[in-house]
């Protein structure tokens, strides 16, 4: 079996991540799933993105078990994998790619463990919700499979909070940083890229006026559904 379409999809993406500043040295990770054969491809751990190679990208399936590759997954791969087993295939949620990086604003709000206001119309031209943010990781959990935890951790946080992952495609983890997922690597990148522009603004609105008020509904509505409504006109129709 060959997995040549998943592996260029994910160095394809792993090599935005430095020219979209989401990440210094290796700080980040992309992968690429494959719904039909159960794997996906994902960045080798400790690779600079200067010497990766669609070869290196490694395959695994949805246990976190290497299928094909000499080199070793990033060692965020349990986390990968917990989010296409409970969001793609449990909830049939439309997820090709996933993106985890350490971009500063992003993680910025993660450590301080707030979720992400919204402010403005570029994030509701995305999500019509806050970014969510998970508290701290359990001891327990922390001790007893740090990187499985986390995706576990992202998505009970999901289901307390009602959130549908197809919709709402970014979270903060409380005191460690974002993942973004998307229908494809490069949408996943794209989203990764979006949520680091939103935390930045927040920010920045927080900065100016420490007693900002959230989009009203009304407007947030409109953005979003010219987007992504059934009667959606932003862009060119095909």
């Amino acid at each position: 079996m060959t997995y040549e379409t998943i592996r260029n999809e994910a160095y394809e993406a792993n090599m935005r991540i430095p020219e979209n500043n989401l990440a210094l040295y290796t700080w980040g990770n992309v992968s690429a799933f494959d719904k039909d054969k159960g794997v996906f491809a994902i960045k080798p751990s400790g690779v600079p993105y200067p010497e990766l190679t669609p070869h290196s990208m490694v395959i695994v399936d949805l246990d976190g078990v290497k299928v094909d590759g000499s080199l070793n997954p990033s060692s965020d791969t349990p986390t990968h994998a917990v989010l296409y087993k409970k969001f793609a295939v449990a909830q049939n949620a439309e997820i090709g790619g996933i993106i985890h990086t350490h971009s500063t604003f992003a993680v910025s709000w993660a450590q301080a463990v707030r979720p992400v206001p919204l402010f403005g119309t570029t994030h509701a031209d995305h999500i019509q919700k806050s970014v969510p943010c998970t508290p701290y990781l359990s001891r327990e959990a922390v001790e007893q499979d740090y990187e499985k935890e986390t995706g576990l951790l992202i998505v009970r946080h999901f289901l307390e909070l009602g959130l549908n992952p197809g919709e709402v495609n970014m979270v903060l983890c409380g005191g460690h940083g974002p993942f973004a997922w998307g229908t494809t690597a490069d949408k996943a990148v794209y989203n990764g890229t979006v949520l680091e522009e939103i935390c930045k603004m927040a920010l920045c609105t927080l900065a100016i006026n420490p007693e900002a008020s959230p989009l009203p509904d009304y407007i947030v509505s409109k953005h979003y559904m010219r987007k992504h409504g059934p009667n959606a006109y932003y862009g060119q129709t095909k």
